[in-house]
């Protein structure tokens, strides 16, 4: 059972209020939302994957946040690592999407310096929709091609992807409300150029140990960049912390 300490709510929080608490804010330029689970250690992975890390009340927002995205957009290493093979929202979703006015399933959108992608992998092979690959102009000139039979792979940045880039593409393609599931690379690199709006952290009551990631790798931003913890639910011990920019 999901409750709410941050703003305070008796019962158990259902999927309407999960609706409700994460909807995304009017917005006229993409709003970019990071979603990412750590142990208590702040260990962002369990046996090398972070699916070891999330419970229930973790699958249930991460399916939520989900639903309410226009794409779900993720880093080639977290594809490699994690699959995302086949549908990403399941019939229900769907129906909810279609019935608010979204496309039955998000734009799934993938960053890509090297192309290092298997065009006939499960992830590409049995996408539900045609995926937008993001890369730069230094990408392998053969890779590009085998990958444009199943995706469009857009150029944004010269030698390396670059993140303004990325979010005039999605911009350009009316991709406004972005999910952003990782991995930490890409999330560095938004923090690093002040494009992150919001970070829906679970943080698990576990601890992994192990030399795992953290959530953000790379260099950090110039200064430290101020959040406010806009909502805190919890579960079985489990926290499920939003954070948004400070104003």
């Amino acid at each position: 059972m999901i409750t709410s300490l941050i703003p305070a709510s008796p019962g158990a929080v259902d999927d309407g209020a999960l609706h409700r608490l994460y909807a995304y804010p009017p917005t006229d330029r993409p709003f970019v939302r990071f979603n990412f689970v750590a142990a208590a250690d702040g260990a962002a992975t369990s046996g090398g994957l972070s699916a070891g890390l999330g419970n229930d009340g973790d699958q249930r927002i991460f399916a939520v946040l989900r639903r309410l995205a226009d794409v779900v957009l993720v880093g080639a290493g977290t594809i490699r690592a994690e699959g995302y093979a086949g549908s990403l929202v399941d019939d229900d979703a769907r129906a909810w999407r279609s019935a608010h006015g979204l496309a039955a399933h998000p734009a799934v959108a993938v960053i890509s310096g090297s192309l290092d992608l298997d065009p006939a992998g499960g992830f590409l092979g049995g996408a539900p929709v045609r995926p937008l690959i993001l890369t730069s102009a230094a990408a392998p000139p053969d890779r590009r091609a085998a990958l444009a039979e199943v995706a469009d792979v857009v150029d944004c940045g010269g030698d390396t992807v670059e993140v303004p880039a990325v979010l005039a593409e999605l911009h350009r393609r009316d991709l406004l409300k972005v999910l952003c599931e990782g991995g930490p690379a890409v999330f560095g690199g938004f923090t690093r150029s002040d494009a992150v709006d919001e970070l829906c952290l679970s943080i698990s009551p576990l601890l992994a140990g192990g030399d795992g990631p953290r959530i953000a790798a790379g260099g950090g931003p110039e200064a430290p960049v101020a959040l406010t913890l806009a909502s805190l639910l919890a579960e079985d011990s489990a926290l499920y912390t939003r954070y948004r920019r400070a104003s």
